[in-house]
């Protein structure tokens, strides 16, 4: 299986970064490629709600960023894997833009069929998650995608507090079970 990891966080070898390289890990054991993109590496400026992809044979975007590669590899995906930090309940700005962006036809394209979801904040809450993960529930079942599984860690402060938890096991555990 192609597995497409997209990592939300702008900050290198941080905890979200740690969460998805043992996703990774664990998916590649079992023999799966894995293609990462990060956000702090590429430029994606948001959607303007123009709708002119709609309106061209190419499904083309009329900005000219990163995000026409992504397309790219986004194509070659069979599962898709949104990794972020928490910032004020949702996943992280850059991320969100190169998900609006899929507001394109051109995801009719994608053959991505199943999707995971790894989320690290720094607060304890009890409703950290909830409206990401709404989020989410609601993308995956407009396009018809299979959950196949999630990870949350509460309480991430500082870089590398995700060492003192038990969710790199996790995550590894949840890639490694991909099939």
């Amino acid at each position: 299986m192609n597995i497409l990891i997209l990592t939300g966080s702008p900050r290198k070898n941080g905890n979200t970064d740690m969460l998805a390289k043992a996703f990774a890990d664990g998916a590649s054991s079992k023999g799966h490629n894995i293609d990462t993109i990060s956000v702090g590496d590429v430029n994606v400026s948001p959607c303007m709600g123009c709708n002119r992809c709609f309106a061209n044979e190419k499904m083309e975007c009329v900005q000219h960023d990163d995000m026409q590669g992504i397309y790219e590899r986004m194509k070659c995906a069979d599962m898709l894997v949104i990794a972020s930090p928490m910032y004020f309940y949702s996943i992280s700005a850059q991320l969100k833009a190169i998900i609006d962006r899929c507001h394109n036809p051109i995801r009719d394209t994608f053959k991505i069929s199943k999707a995971a979801l790894l989320l690290v904040g720094a607060s304890s809450l009890p409703t950290l998650f909830d409206a990401a993960l709404a989020e989410y529930k609601l993308c995956i079942g407009y396009f018809n995608i299979e959950d196949a599984g999630h990870i949350l860690v509460r309480g991430m402060k500082e870089k590398g507090d995700i060492r003192n938890t038990d969710a790199l096991k996790q995550a590894y555990a949840l890639g490694e079970s991909m099939s």
